[in-house]
């Protein structure tokens, strides 16, 4: 009792880290970890944790921005050079339908899998996504803010007993540190840029963070420190961490030189994936592992309408004059249900290609963004004393060096 008095504050703060968690702990892990570990092997290992160490830094810029100024990272941007916000608006409104589509397809994959129905999917994207338009119209941050909370729980705790069951079924001296070649032809070059682009999540995606942390301050009316507020955005990085190499390893251990090949539908993706894991762990695994890939992808899927909205209407407001437009909000999640719904009946045959595609273009422009976050948080509307530690600011220009190498050997090799 002690400890959560003398905390209190610090529980307050509690929310963003674990938004931003949900909307990473999506389609780069569930599909693109198991992916990995499924048709490469254990080396994908070493690119998972060197992506996640090297973006770090810019997701934390994030939220360092949000607490120290009390503004989002869009209007940062703009202050550095209204153009810079011009092309980040271009960049997301060429990305955010693929990226929606994409997730909500999974989504929609893994519900028709859990509640055992076979109808059209389009049916179901249809349903999650009028859904998601539900909650967050009527139910705004508060309620996306406490059922992202509940869903993280069941998240984590049936991907963890997952992951220890198979682990404890799998003879230890069966684990080899190994791979295939194929990593190194082309295929597996574009696959691997595609699982960095959303490891953990776009680096684009800093700006949702700094934006979440802006609205839970206006929720409880509490504005924490900056310790508490990088607390709470480790607390929800470390989680992406954990999860995608429980992914990877359930990917290996199930999936790797069994013979399986993971299918281009959304459905039968859900469908080989629960089955094979209720096969190797037992049918009483079978709930545990479909309310568990559910529930990450519904929370990934309504985090992401979620952020695309609010940067979208941040954005706008700095560039165009939409105060008169009281329902400008309402419009940019319609605009963004209907678009990427269409976009679902585009791909509905090729599950993989949205995948891959979605992860490119988010790999691409991360360096650009990236930059942006190291430039504003290094500037003159951060205090000294409140900069970047030097070891992060030594970390955010590998990360940059990082992102930029692994885009040039991508133009090399497309």
């Amino acid at each position: 009792m002690r400890f959560f008095k003398k905390n209190k504050s610090l529980f307050k703060t509690l929310g963003p880290g674990l938004l931003f968690a949900s909307t990473a702990i999506g389609v780069s892990h569930l599909v693109q970890s198991t992916r990995a570990g499924a048709e490469y092997g254990l080396i994908m290992l070493v690119f998972v944790l060197l992506a996640t160490i090297f973006k770090y830094p810019f997701f934390e810029f994030g939220s360092r921005y949000a607490n120290i100024t009390g503004t989002n990272l869009l209007d940062g941007y703009f202050k550095l050079n209204k153009w810079i916000l011009v092309f980040y608006f271009i960049i997301t409104f060429l990305s955010m339908f693929v990226i929606t589509a994409a997730v909500t397809y999974v989504t929609a994959g893994l519900l028709m899998n859990l509640l055992q129905i076979s109808t059209n999917i389009k049916n179901v994207v249809f349903l999650v996504l009028a859904l998601c338009a539900i909650i967050l119209l009527f139910g705004k941050f508060n309620l996306l803010d406490s059922l992202v909370k509940v869903i993280s729980i069941v998240l984590v705790l049936s991907t963890l007993l997952a992951f220890v069951f198979a682990l404890s079924s799998t003879q230890l001296n069966n684990i080899h540190f190994i791979y295939s070649i194929e990593i190194f032809d082309k295929k597996g070059i574009i696959f691997l840029i595609a699982l960095m682009g959303w490891m953990p999540t776009a680096v684009d995606m800093s700006v949702w963070n700094s934006i979440w942390t802006i609205e839970k301050i206006k929720q409880t009316k509490y504005h924490p420190t900056l310790k508490e507020t990088i607390f709470d955005f480790n607390v929800g990085y470390f989680l992406t961490i954990v999860m995608a190499i429980c992914f990877l390893f359930l990917g290996y251990l199930l999936f790797y030189k069994s013979g399986e090949i993971i299918p281009d539908s959304s459905s039968m993706f859900a469908n080989k994936l629960i089955s094979i894991y209720t096969n190797t762990l037992g049918n009483w695994s079978y709930w545990v592992i479909s309310v568990a890939a559910f529930s990450v992808m519904f929370s990934t899927t309504l985090a992401v309408i979620d952020g695309y909205t609010r940067s979208m209407k941040f954005t706008c407001k700095l560039l165009f004059d939409i105060n008169q437009f009281k329902y400008f909000n309402i419009f940019c999640l319609v605009l963004i249900i209907v678009v990427s719904y269409l976009i679902v009946w585009k791909f509905l045959s090729n599950f993989k290609m949205l995948i891959d595609i979605s992860t490119i273009i988010s790999f691409l422009i991360a360096p650009f963004c990236a930059l942006l976050n190291h430039i504003l948080v290094h500037s003159d509307s951060i205090p000294d004393e409140k900069k970047p530690p030097k070891w992060l600011t030594k970390l955010s220009i590998f990360g940059i060096l990082f992102l930029i190498f692994f885009c040039v050997i991508f133009v090399i090799y497309v």
